[in-house]
């Protein structure tokens, strides 16, 4: 059973800023340090320092000396099974991460020359030289580091969905970066089945790391050793005689894993401490985070029907014009929102204060966007963030309702959003409206009707558009134009 259905919060994974995992079994999606990063908020900034302070701090004692405090720091990490996400068969187990892998990491990590030496530089870099080391271990570690932040992110998805927490829950281990040791503490938590549940936000999970120890090996280790068999002439060198490519030198990769072995990650291990180049080449050409998972990609990981739109798009329409239902339609537009435009937008917020609690923004998401309409919005305008204003009115909206959103963005806070409603008979005095707001410098705002979020529906349920956001392409070129 997923956390959704156990707490009944009529929503599926789409409309959900987190993992919604099973409450019993795990999820094969991980954690990944470098989508962490690529977040930019003050919550994955937190993260990181908590990563960086804490790898630090064992690289630090192993090149110290002090191995009893490197093994003291790394025991405390095990399989984090409150987050359900992992390996495990069946019921999660905690059959990974604990006391025995992490003394053979802390061994493994004390013996290479790449920590000793500063190779070494960042927790993901363990994937590809640290004997032991998988992606999954590596997202346990990472779920053990920032543990502290993903407590804080659960207890605010609880308040702001409904789901009831249980105080004086241990928190299990969580770094302090200020005494650079571990802390337990009672917290809230959800309790399924009397069971602890830490929710993880679903933009920081991926397939696997982005760091692969086979494309290390394949493509960089095994063509550096041909560059070097080539260059002393070695045995491995056959000399081509055909026409085309007489005389020319060449290495088989199939001699070179005779000679060198096929255990890739040994083979890399051992070849990086010879050519620490290597490394940097590689990181260099990985710097970027894989994309952000969609939603289909996740419903496979999860072996869940797709999306279902129709749902989403008549929780809006079916809704009565008025006041009476509007506190259902900013919650219907927010979840068919989230699943229209993740993973552009991220982390969606409802009735967030500004102006010192005097206003509110009924939604308002982070702009996360890697490619795409927000991309294009992100790069040449500012929208660090994207503010939603939802009306769910039976008449004409007007001027006070685009100064009402317009008045709400800045240059800090962004300065696109989305006016969305029901209907709009003069749709040619609305588009003066707002290309007003947009000549005056205060915003750049679109409007959406009912019959507009059909046509970002009917686009988002075809797999082959090529274009998801044609039309707030159409609408903000008009706008600007």
């Amino acid at each position: 059973m997923k956390v959704s259905s156990y707490y009944g919060l009529n929503r599926g994974q789409a409309s959900l800023k987190f993992l919604d995992v099973d409450i019993e079994k795990d999820l094969k999606l991980f954690l990944n340090a470098k989508a962490i990063r690529s977040l930019g908020t003050p919550w994955s900034d937190h993260c990181e320092d908590l990563l960086s302070s804490f790898f630090n701090e064992v690289i630090q004692a192993i090149r110290n000396g002090e191995d009893d405090k490197a093994l003291g720091l790394l025991t405390v990490l095990k399989e984090p099974n409150e987050t359900h996400l992992g390996l495990s068969k069946g019921e999660s187990d905690g059959r990974g991460l604990g006391p025995k892998k992490a003394r053979e990491i802390w061994n493994a990590m004390r013996q290479s020359k790449a920590v000793k030496s500063g190779l070494l530089t960042d927790l993901e870099d363990t994937v590809l030289l640290i004997d032991g080391v998988s992606v999954d271990i590596v997202s346990d570690i990472i779920t053990n580091i920032i543990r502290g932040p993903l407590i804080t992110y659960t207890q605010e998805v609880c308040v702001d969905l409904g789901i009831p927490l249980v105080a004086n829950v241990s928190s299990g281990p969580v770094w302090n970066p200020a005494s650079l040791s571990w802390e337990i503490d009672f917290v809230s938590l959800p309790t399924p089945n009397d069971s602890k549940l830490i929710l993880i936000p679903k933009e920081i999970v991926r397939i696997t790391s982005d760091y692969d120890v086979d494309a290390y090996y394949r493509h960089f280790v095994l063509e550096k050793l041909r560059t070097e068999e080539i260059e002393e002439n070695t045995a491995l060198v056959h000399v081509l005689k055909s026409k085309k490519n007489k005389g020319k030198k060449k290495v088989y990769k199939t001699d070179l894993m005779a000679k060198y072995g096929t255990k890739k990650k040994a083979v890399v291990i051992e070849q990086t401490d010879k050519f620490p180049e290597l490394l940097a080449q590689y990181k260099a050409a990985n710097a970027e985070p894989s994309p952000t998972l969609s939603h289909r990609q996740i419903a496979d990981a999860q072996d869940a029907p797709p999306t279902d739109w129709d749902t989403l798009l008549n929780s809006v329409l079916q809704l009565v014009p008025g006041k009476k239902e509007a506190y259902k339609y900013e919650d219907a537009i927010q979840a068919l929102m989230e699943a229209l435009f993740y993973p552009s937008l991220v982390h969606p917020t409802a009735q967030t204060p500004i102006h010192e609690g005097l206003k509110r923004v009924d939604i308002d998401f982070k702009n996360h966007a890697q490619e795409g309409f927000f991309e294009w919005v992100g790069r040449h305008y500012i929208a660090p963030y994207v503010f939603i204003e939802c009306k769910n009115f039976g008449s004409e909206i007007g001027n006070p309702e685009v100064d009402q959103i317009a008045m709400r963005m800045s240059d800090k806070r962004g300065r696109f959003g989305i006016l969305v409603c029901r209907s709009v008979e003069k749709e040619e005095r609305m588009l003066k409206r707002c290309k007003a707001a947009a000549v005056d410098g205060h915003a750049f705002i679109i409007v959406l009707q009912d019959k507009d979020l059909v046509e970002l529906v009917e686009a988002a349920k075809n797999p082959f558009t090529a274009n998801l956001y044609e039309l707030l392409d159409r609408q903000f070129k008009d706008l600007v134009m």
